[in-house]
C-alpha cells in the first residue's frame, strides 16, 4: 500500500501570501505556459492537488513559480514553494564562459534543465542588480596555452553573420543545433585562451557575446522563451567582459524587447533606462536610436503615454545623427531605419493610434530588403492588416494578409506562425460578413497551418 502524500505546507503558505484563489492562480499558470509556447489544461483542481502533495509534471512547477513571483512583485523559487532541493541552476552563471558552454551542449543534447527552462520577470531585472566585478577577476586570472587572434575571432563573426542572415529568410528553426554546437564547441572555449592584447580579447568576448544572442533570438523565435532568456542573460554577461557600456547596455534591450513582446513590462522602463545610462555617449545614433525606441514601448506598454512619446522623438532625432559607424552587435537587427519604424508601430499600437500604426509600418516596408529580411515582412504585413483591419477597411487588410500568408512558405518561424493563426478569427467575422477574398485567404491559412 502506498503511503499518503504529505501536503505541501511551503506552496500553501505561498499561495496565502500572495492573496489569490486556486482559480486565478490557475488561470495565471495557462497564460504563462503560453507565453512560453505551450498550451497546458491546468485548472483549480490541479493546484489543489498540488497543494496536497502532487508534483507539477513538465514545466509546470516552472510556471508556478513565475505566477507566484508575478504576484508576490519578486522572485519565488522552486525551493520556497517545496518543489526543488535548491540546486537547479541560476540566471546568471559565475562563470559566464561556463554557462554559455553548457547552454550550447544542452541544446545539442536536448538537456532537460534547458527544455523546460521558463521566461520569468525576474530574469528581466537580473541587470539591474548584477556585479560584474567576481566574474571578470576569474575570467583574467585564466592563462590559457593556446593564442586566439584577430583572425580566429573574425571566423566567429563571419559564421555568426551568416547563420543570422539564414535565421531572417528561413526562421530560427533553420540551424539551431548547429548555432549551439559551435558556441559550445568552439566559439565560448575560446574565451579561455591566451589573447595577443586587451583589444583582441574584448572583441573575442563581443563576438562570442553576439553568437549567444543569435541563439537566444533564434530560440525566441521558435516560442523557447525560457531558453531565449538563459542565451541573452549569459549575452549580458559576456558582453559586461567585452564593453561594458555599449554592447552591455544593448544587451540589457534585448531582456526588455522579449519581455515586452510577451506583454510582461515589469522592469522594462527601468532596465531600459540602465541601458541608456550606461549606453548614451559610447553608442552611435543609429544604436541609440534603438535603445530609444525600446524605451518609447516600454513605456507605452506601462501606460506612460507622454514618456513614450518624447521617446519616440528622441529615437528619432538620434536616427538623424551621423557620427560613426554602427555598432556589429546592432547591426544584428537589421537596417536601424526600419527597425525604428516597425517598433514606432508597436508603440502606436498600445497608444490606439492606428493611423499613425499603419504609416509606420508602411515605411518600415520600404527600409527592409524582402529578400534578405523575409520573416520581417511576414510580421510587419501581418500587423499591418490588423492596424486597417482596426480602421475598418476590410478589402485592404485582406490584401495585406495575403501577402504575408504567400511569405511565410519554407520558414520555421512559431512568430511568423503565430502571427498567421491570429487571423483566423478577424477571417470568420469577414467571411460572415463576405468580404471578397476572406474565404480564399481563410483556406490559405488552414493550409499554411496544416
Amino acid at each position: 500500500m502506498m503511503a499518503p502524500r504529505e501536503p505541501n505546507a511551503r506552496l500553501r503558505e505561498a499561495i496565502a501570501s500572495v492573496g489569490c484563489t486556486y482559480e486565478a492562480l490557475a488561470t495565471d499558470v495557462r497564460r504563462i505556459a503560453a507565453e512560453n509556447g505551450e498550451m497546458l489544461q491546468t485548472n483549480k483542481s490541479a493546484v489543489a492537488h498540488w497543494v496536497n502533495g502532487a508534483r507539477p509534471t513538465g514545466q509546470a512547477g516552472n510556471y508556478l513559480a513565475e505566477a507566484l513571483s508575478r504576484r508576490a512583485a519578486r522572485p519565488v523559487t522552486l525551493p520556497e514553494i517545496g518543489l526543488r532541493d535548491g540546486t537547479e541552476p541560476m540566471p546568471f552563471d559565475a562563470d559566464p564562459v561556463a554557462a554559455a558552454t553548457v547552454l550550447g551542449r544542452a541544446d545539442v543534447k536536448r538537456r532537460r534543465f534547458l527544455a523546460v527552462a521558463a521566461f520569468t520577470s525576474a530574469g528581466v531585472a537580473m541587470p539591474l542588480g548584477y556585479g560584474h566585478e567576481a566574474a571578470a577577476r576569474m575570467l583574467r586570472a585564466r592563462t590559457g596555452r593556446t593564442v586566439v587572434g584577430a583572425e580566429d575571432v573574425d571566423v566567429v563573426r563571419q559564421i555568426t553573420a551568416a547563420f543570422s542572415a539564414a535565421d531572417e529568410r528561413l526562421g530560427g528553426g533553420h540551424g539551431l543545433t548547429t548555432v549551439t554546437a559551435y558556441l559550445a564547441d568552439t566559439a565560448a572555449p575560446m574565451l579561455r585562451a591566451r589573447f595577443p592584447n586587451d583589444a583582441v580579447r574584448r572583441d573575442a568576448f563581443g563576438a562570442v557575446a553576439e553568437l549567444a544572442y543569435l541563439a537566444g533570438w533564434k530560440h525566441h523565435d521558435l516560442g523557447d522563451q525560457g531558453a531565449a532568456q538563459r542565451y541573452y542573460l549569459a549575452g549580458y554577461q559576456l558582453a559586461c567582459e567585452a564593453d561594458p557600456h555599449g554592447h552591455a547596455a544593448w544587451m540589457m534591450r534585448a531582456l526588455a524587447h522579449q519581455a515586452l513582446k510577451l506583454k510582461q513590462p515589469r522592469h522594462c522602463v527601468d532596465l531600459v533606462e540602465g541601458a541608456l545610462s550606461r549606453g548614451l555617449g559610447h553608442v552611435d545614433g543609429r544604436t541609440e536610436a534603438l535603445l530609444r525606441i525600446t524605451h518609447g514601448r516600454a513605456h507605452a506598454a506601462s501606460g506612460d503615454h507622454s514618456a513614450a512619446a518624447r521617446a519616440l522623438l528622441a529615437a528619432e532625432d538620434a536616427l538623424l545623427r551621423d557620427d560613426g559607424p554602427q555598432s556589429s552587435y546592432s547591426l544584428a537587427t537589421g537596417p536601424a531605419a526600419g527597425t525604428v519604424a516597425s517598433h514606432t508601430a508597436k508603440t502606436l499600437t498600445e497608444m490606439q493610434d492606428h493611423f499613425g500604426t499603419e504609416q509606420q509600418h508602411r515605411d518600415a516596408l520600404t527600409r527592409w530588403d524582402p529578400v534578405k529580411y523575409k520573416r520581417v515582412h511576414v510580421l510587419t504585413y501581418a500587423d499591418l492588416g490588423d492596424s486597417l483591419a482596426a480602421q475598418a477597411r476590410a478589402d485592404e487588410a485582406v490584401a495585406a494578409w495575403a501577402q504575408a500568408v504567400t511569405l511565410m512558405d519554407g520558414m520555421v518561424s512559431d512568430r511568423a506562425r503565430k502571427a498567421i493563426a491570429s487571423l483566423r478569427s478577424p477571417l470568420a467575422v469577414y467571411q460572415r460578413r463576405k468580404v471578397p477574398g476572406a474565404t480564399d485567404l481563410a483556406r490559405r491559412v488552414r493550409e499554411a497551418l496544416a
